[in-house]
């Protein structure tokens, strides 16, 4: 029954899509949807998101010292810095990895790798790691648009159609230029891929496809530390999945996009150099 396998084995709700968790168990993908009903959630995402929740209270009340994450002037020294920043980094990547959801991550790979664009936007910290994904899917061939201007965003995000994917970046949720852009991009029956962090947001309520983070933000701090390192893993996985279900038509992508780049540059420019006499 679902009901004991989840008991003995809280953790592989987080690391095993439902089907597989079906097989493993010996039951069927509807008895475990049954089994959330029964426990008054919605379906499996509901009821993973209520265990994460738990599991991290859980661990606060654990009684372990726990690593303080606190606001920048609070450090003592430039050791305990590096310690809080590595721990709080290390923390987040924990978290949104527990929040990981295979069927929404193989959908919005999938979306990208069937889109005739890409529209990434995301504005300050969230802009980078666009910035960033912008330039992955660039490597393999991805017809994609991202600018940190506004006003041209606005004009890809305007012009997209059905036939197109956009990835909007918001940790809060209620970021308003990216709701903006979500509003026009829900007009034009664009697919939305959203990355945010994991609670009730004005973006995670008209995204198609919802990638959640967690991180042990404090919300004071000067600049967004660990809520970027969770944006970045969830970016990079985004991008490893589309190339991985697509590396049949990205290999030579890569291969074009590696070879034009001289291997050594800096001999490359003394080779060039006129002889001294």
């Amino acid at each position: 029954m679902p009901q004991t396998n989840f008991i003995q084995n809280q953790e592989h709700v987080f690391q095993h899509p439902l089907a597989l968790l079906a097989e493993m168990s010996g039951t069927s993908q509807g008895a475990w949807i049954r089994f959330c009903k029964s426990m008054g959630y919605s379906g499996m995402k509901d009821l993973k998101k209520a265990l994460f929740d738990e599991t991290s209270r859980s661990a606060d009340d654990s009684g372990q010292a726990p690593v303080r994450f606190t606001d920048v002037q609070d450090f003592s020294s430039v050791s305990a810095i590096a310690e809080n920043v590595c721990a709080s980094c290390i923390e987040a990547i924990r978290m949104t990895h527990l929040l990981f959801d295979e069927t929404v991550m193989t959908q919005a790979a999938d979306s990208i790798i069937r889109s005739d664009s890409v529209k990434l936007y995301g504005i300050g910290a969230s802009g980078l790691i666009a910035q960033d994904l912008y330039q992955k899917l660039l490597r393999i061939g991805c017809h994609t648009d991202f600018t940190p201007d506004f006003h041209v965003a606005m004009t890809y995000i305007a012009t997209s159609t059905p036939n197109d994917t956009a990835v909007l970046i918001s940790h809060s949720g209620e970021t308003p230029e990216v709701l903006h852009a979500a509003e026009f991009l829900r007009k034009n029956g664009t697919p939305i891929i959203g990355i945010t962090k994991n609670a009730p947001s004005s973006l995670a309520a008209i995204a198609d496809y919802i990638l959640f983070m967690d991180s042990p933000e404090v919300h004071s701090r000067s600049g967004a530390i660990s809520s970027r390192a969770a944006q970045f893993l969830l970016s990079d996985i985004l991008f490893t999945t589309v190339a991985n279900r697509n590396y049949a038509n990205i290999e030579g992508h890569l291969e074009s996009t590696y070879a034009i780049f001289p291997s050594s540059p800096h001999k490359q420019r003394r080779d060039h150099l006129p002889l001294s006499t």
